[in-house]
């Protein structure tokens, strides 16, 4: 098993596992069903190379830094250099090779990492292959920032189910609705909204929404731009029957047509996470839903994390955040962003219920 600290650690080590850190981010939102990783390659205080993973099938953070310590004529120095790799380098072969394998081949003599691998049937391997040819190994590096970051794919690869967030927007006195216009939110908020969807693999709507909104549900953000192999997400519509969806709708008429899938008589939703999970590659899920469709997936304890968006107006609306649901306990929002957005207020968290699930019981 691997350790979970490290008595080798180097008061540089924080500062380069940072930067590492900060070229994970740059992966946000293109790699799933792989996870978002950074790395780093310094000798002597000296950058030689960095890289992240850019898409699953194409090279892993490691070996796109080793890539770059060459191609900036830093071959030859990698012989004795530190890797700084924001989570446990991979060491099976998939769709790539191992990247210990890459290590090795390099010569490097260190290997600092944040986050351990989740998976049971990987977790240690690269310790023990790398310290069995000569390696020193440093885990747990920043650790909690490396986590935090990786908690989607994180959660993913253990609960076999996507990582779901609940994006809503609400007036004052808790209404999905505005009776003098469309929109809730103002601008600024919208735009946070795309963002969340830029990191998003899917968004699910129900039939209401499309019936009486017609969204596109693609990507549409001035904050950050929209990375070149970034797909769009894949919408996800529920409804009773698929009839009652107007064939005329953006989602089965545009460029992305070929990513909508329509799910009827919705049942299971545990079932439904873990197909979208294992058949499409979804790690990070977005609620853009009404209240009828986020009732039964809080009652079922699915939601993992929640935007809410409130706006500074009473409006008397009909539709409700979650009408007339039965939560046995109270949910808790623990809060990790709280700021005004433009004229509205920005709430953002984890969702923790205060008791096991019925089957748990």
């Amino acid at each position: 098993m691997a350790a979970d600290t490290c008595s080798c650690v180097r008061e540089e080590d924080a500062r380069w596992m940072q930067r590492a850190l900060d070229n994970a981010r740059r992966g946000l939102g293109t790699t799933s069903p792989n996870p978002p990783v950074g790395a780093v390659i310094v000798r002597e205080g000296h950058l030689l190379g960095e890289g992240w993973h850019e898409k699953a099938g194409e090279p892993h953070a490691e070996r796109r830094a080793l890539a770059d310590a060459r191609a900036r004529g830093n071959g030859e120095a990698l012989r004795g250099a530190t890797i700084y790799v924001t989570l446990e380098p991979c060491s099976s072969y998939g769709r790539t090779p191992p990247c210990t394998e890459a290590i090795l081949e390099a010569g490097l003599a260190r290997v600092v990492y944040g986050a351990v691998d989740p998976d049971e049937r990987h977790r240690g391997r690269a310790d023990a292959l790398l310290r069995a040819a000569g390696v020193e190994v440093c885990p747990g590096v920043l650790r909690e920032a490396c986590e935090a970051f990786l908690r989607p794919w994180m959660h993913a690869v253990r609960t076999g189910r996507p990582w779901v967030v609940a994006k809503v927007a609400t007036t004052l006195d808790g209404r999905l609705t505005r009776r003098s216009t469309r929109w809730i939110s103002g601008p600024e908020a919208l735009r946070e909204g795309h963002e969340l969807r830029l990191h998003s693999d899917a968004i699910l709507v129900g039939g209401q929404t499309v019936r009486h909104d017609d969204p596109a549900l693609t990507i549409r953000t001035p904050i950050s731009p929209v990375p070149a192999i970034k797909q769009q997400p894949w919408r996800v519509v529920v409804t009773q029957h698929r009839e009652q969806l107007p064939a005329s709708a953006q989602l089965f008429t545009d460029a992305w047509a070929d990513r909508t899938v329509v799910l009827e008589q919705v049942t299971d939703w545990e079932q439904v996470l873990r197909d979208l999970y294992r058949e499409r590659g979804v790690v990070q899920l977005m609620l853009e839903c009404g209240g009828r469709l986020l009732r039964p997936l809080l009652e079922a304890r699915l939601v993992d994390a929640w935007m809410q968006v409130v706006a500074p107006v009473l409006s008397g609306g009909d539709e409700e955040v979650i009408p007339g649901a039965f939560l046995p306990a109270e949910v808790r929002l623990e809060l990790t962003r709280r700021e005004p957005c433009g004229r509205d207020l920005l709430l953002e968290g984890y969702l923790t219920y205060e008791s096991p699930r019925h089957e748990d019981l």
